[in-house]
């Protein structure tokens, strides 16, 4: 339940109860809230006067306004900003991840992980053009075949574990299928 999302209505009940006089180990027991999310919550509810009874509950909206922070921006603090533009040149030529990390510690000096050039790799576009080839076989032209490993049987004459080879044949036109097991070991 560690880091879950709390509905409007919840820190409501929530605020009620601490009203009531409950303390945070009383909701943490009641698995309501944990001990630090209540105690964080019972500040912020005492600076804006919501503990008084005399006082009305705030509505929906007024409670969002205080609980929910405004999401970062992606990337608005990341350590990785100075570089972005030799970054995004390095992944524009295909160069890994981890490549450019390690460039970047060796080059320049960088002493951020390598998860936050990874975040910053993934908030960028992607410029790689999808590469689609539609295959179209006329009837009898063609089949795909394939030969693996397959499923560990029983041996039909010993019983044993035995591992099985499987060949199958694709028809490219018709995408019938044919599969054999082919040899028991």
């Amino acid at each position: 339940m560690a880091n879950r999302r709390f509905e409007m209505h919840e820190y409501r009940h929530i605020l009620v109860r601490m009203r009531l006089g409950e303390s945070d180990r009383d909701l943490a027991r009641s698995n309501l809230i944990g001990r630090e999310k209540a105690a964080i919550l019972r500040a912020l509810a005492t600076e804006h006067g919501w503990l008084s009874p005399e006082v009305p509950l705030p509505d929906d909206t007024a409670l969002a306004a205080v609980l929910i922070s405004p999401r970062k921006k992606p990337g608005a603090d990341s350590s990785v900003l100075p570089y972005r533009e030799t970054i995004r040149l390095w992944a524009e030529r295909g160069i890994r991840g981890t490549t450019i990390h390690r460039a970047l510690v060796k080059n320049h000096g960088y002493t951020g992980s390598y998860s936050s050039v990874r975040r910053f790799l993934r908030s960028l576009p992607d410029t790689s053009p999808s590469a689609t080839v539609i295959l179209d076989f006329a009837p009898a032209e063609a089949a795909q075949v394939d030969f693996g490993a397959g499923p560990v049987l029983p041996h039909p004459v010993t019983g044993e574990p035995a591992k099985t080879w499987i060949f199958v044949m694709t028809l490219c036109f018709s995408r019938h299928q044919y599969a054999e097991i082919v040899d028991l070991c």
